[in-house]
């Protein structure tokens, strides 16, 4: 129970990762532009290394194109600067590798810098956005050359500029802040939370949409206090409510995930979120949606959100999640096994729901059959279903009616199969269930039945294990119940 909140932060931190894996990029490279247009043929994904060779020597004449178009000075000058902007635009946005390297090294940035200038037509700006956002979804130190260019794009997410040219400074932003801490620390320094939050305030979708986006990577920690400014900047948490209940699926998902770095990492965050009626309308999400995109983000704000809060959870998130634990999607039933977890770590109450409900049967199969990381998910619901939170750094009491039955309906040897696993999380959950069966189990029945399921064989092979709280654990369980004694009454 204990280690719930923690659990809960890591998760959150790790989350990025996940995201990659959910098809949600952290980073976007931008092929359509903001207001619908793409002259780009869009199935030119598998490009072979000549077409790249080509490729990065047009980028570099294109750079040479755009320099001398900012020196010109003559008639037509805007339109001379559009068309060198798009066609360089053109060549970054043409593969899914863009010739970034080659634009950086002929010396595109204060070039797309100068034509960001305040005054410019929209044009140009709108241009010059674009390239700078898929310079910013390249590698690391790509990202980190928009250095220069991040004040005024900061500066043209204000009420003056146009909404499409907000909305791609917004997506420039949004690659950088996905980058990491340091680059996100930058961006917050320099002001860019509250004209984001406020572009998400609108129904516009497009732009409300790009807005969550780039919110969720600006605030997603591991420091808080990015989290804390946006839950408490004026109309965030309405506009947050109000595009959960209403919105279409994709707005919805790029808001679920800004929820999910809320509820992780601000505790101020997380009262004002649980104070509002957002919990039903995340379990409306879930028992309505079939989006895999929008359902991981929900399953995971609902997990942080009911962690320990004794107040939050009932009748109508259990059944909702078991709806996802019989999906057919293992990303679901991970997640779903996962906010469980986190509603058996609380209150008693909690667990009797949990317990009482068809989500037992569910449990105890996937515990049995499915692949480890879910089994591993699903070990943490039942281990916390038995025991009572602890007083203190006392050790847990047990919730004796639940260890019995569970045991009796054959829980016992996926746990000892992930006491057995090469994971040292799992096989410590698997030993400190074992240690709760030995110890509670009424007639002295523990032992007899971690032995006939081959218990002692898997605590044995931590007898020189170089984890040292696992040996001592398993050496101290094997003395303890299984010592020179054991048997002897028979």
């Amino acid at each position: 129970g204990n280690v719930a909140a923690h659990r809960r932060r890591q998760h959150a931190v790790t989350v990025g990762k996940e995201r990659r894996e959910a098809l949600m990029r952290t980073k976007r490279l931008c092929r359509v532009g903001v207001s619908g247009e793409s002259e780009v043929p869009l199935d030119s994904d598998m490009m072979i290394d000549e077409e790249q060779s080509i490729l990065e020597a047009q980028t570099s004449s294109a750079v040479e194109e755009l320099k001398l178009a900012v020196g010109y000075q003559g008639k037509g000058v805007t339109q001379k600067r559009v068309k060198a902007l798009r066609e360089l635009r053109r060549l970054l946005s043409r593969s899914e590798f863009p010739p970034v390297e080659a634009a950086l090294k002929a010396g595109a940035i204060p070039l797309l810098v100068q034509c960001l200038s305040f005054g410019s037509p929209d044009e140009q700006l709108l241009e010059a956005a674009w390239c700078l956002t898929n310079v910013a979804a390249g590698k690391p130190e790509e990202t980190k050359a928009l250095l220069p260019a991040l004040p005024l794009l900061v500066a043209h997410l204000g009420e003056k500029s146009s909404l499409p040219v907000a909305e791609q400074c917004a997506w420039a932003l949004g690659n950088v802040a996905g980058e990491g801490e340091e680059l996100r620390n930058i961006l917050i320094s320099q002001g860019a939370l509250p004209p984001l939050a406020r572009m998400m305030l609108p129904n516009k979708g497009s732009t409300a949409r790009t807005a969550a986006w780039a919110l969720s990577n600006l605030i997603k920690g591991p420091d808080p206090r990015a989290a804390t400014e946006l839950i408490r900047t004026d109309g965030v948490l309405d506009a947050i409510l109000r595009h959960l209940r209403k919105s279409d699926e994709e707005l919805a998902t790029e808001v679920a995930w800004v929820v999910v770095y809320l509820s992780a990492l601000s505790s101020i965050a997380t009262s004002m979120l649980v104070k509002s009626d957002l919990l039903q309308l995340l379990v409306d999400r879930l028992a309505t949606s079939n989006s895999l995109q929008l359902l991981i983000p929900v399953l995971r704000s609902l997990g942080n959100l009911v962690a320990g809060d004794a107040q939050t959870t009932n009748v109508n998130v259990i059944a909702a999640l078991i709806k996802c634990l019989k999906s057919e999607h293992r990303v679901l039933k991970k997640e779903a096994a996962w906010v469980l977890s986190n509603i058996a770590a609380g209150s008693v109450e909690h667990k009797q729901l949990i317990y009482s409900s068809q989500a037992v049967p569910v449990l105890l199969r996937l515990l049995s059959a499915a692949p480890f990381d879910i089994r591993k998910e699903v070990a943490y619901v039942v281990g916390n279903l038995c025991v009572a939170p602890a007083e203190g750094a006392g050790r847990p009491s047990l919730i004796l009616d639940h260890l019995i039955s569970l045991v009796q309906r054959g829980c016992l040897p996926g746990f000892i199969d992930l006491v057995r696993s090469a994971d040292t999380e799992a096989a410590r959950l698997g030993l400190q269930f074992m240690e709760l069966v030995l110890r509670g189990m009424p007639n002295g029945e523990g032992p007899k039945l971690v032995e006939r399921e081959d218990g002692i064989d898997a605590m044995e092979r931590f007898q020189f294990h170089e984890n040292e709280d696992l040996r001592n654990m398993a050496n101290e369980l094997i003395d303890r119940y299984f010592g020179e004694d054991y048997g002897l009454d028979e």
